[in-house]
């Protein structure tokens, strides 16, 4: 017969996993956010880190990594607590959020491709070229902007993308 008590006091000091899951959960984001920006696809950063973290921390308990329930269940809540901490701290202070959120990068304007943004991201032209072909654009020159969104994805405006009626259009 199991030991329910063990089952459900903690076997591991509280501050402890508070402790490692904020190490974890920030180190990921850092990293992820500063180094991966255009790997993430678009799932934002943060959803895609709560998701695999949670996820992990849930199967340890789930798994008897931990002898009780209650380390799992609190890991889960400190690493749902900081998404919710930078997404507050990113809608209340705009220098937190050019972190947590920066904003999109332009990789081309007018045509030209802005090399430096791109050598600041290692985009290369193959793979700009790649996004561009992707969202139907065949040449550099139909493009009024491209933009690297904060989550990695590419924006593309055409050059005919403004609001005017083209000709024969009434």
């Amino acid at each position: 017969m199991s030991d329910w008590w063990k089952l459900f006091v903690p076997d591991t000091p509280l501050w402890e996993i508070a402790l490692r899951g904020s190490v974890i959960y920030l180190t990921i984001f850092f990293l992820l956010r500063v180094l991966l920006k255009r790997e993430s696809g678009s799932t934002g950063i943060t959803d895609l880190l709560v998701i695999v973290l949670i996820a992990d921390a849930a199967q340890n308990a789930m798994a008897d990594d931990y002898t009780s329930i209650a380390d799992g269940v609190l890991l889960v809540a400190v690493i749902i607590g900081w998404a919710y901490v930078l997404d507050v701290l990113a809608y209340r202070w705009p220098a937190a959020a050019r972190i947590i959120h920066p904003g999109s990068l332009v990789l081309v304007r007018d045509g030209r491709m802005l090399r430096r943004n791109m050598r600041r991201e290692l985009i290369t032209e193959d793979e700009l070229y790649s996004q561009l072909r992707q969202q139907g654009v065949e040449r550099l020159d139909d493009v009024r902007e491209v933009r690297m969104e904060s989550e990695g994805r590419f924006s593309v405006i055409p050059r005919n993308a403004d609001n005017t009626p083209g000709p024969g259009a009434r």
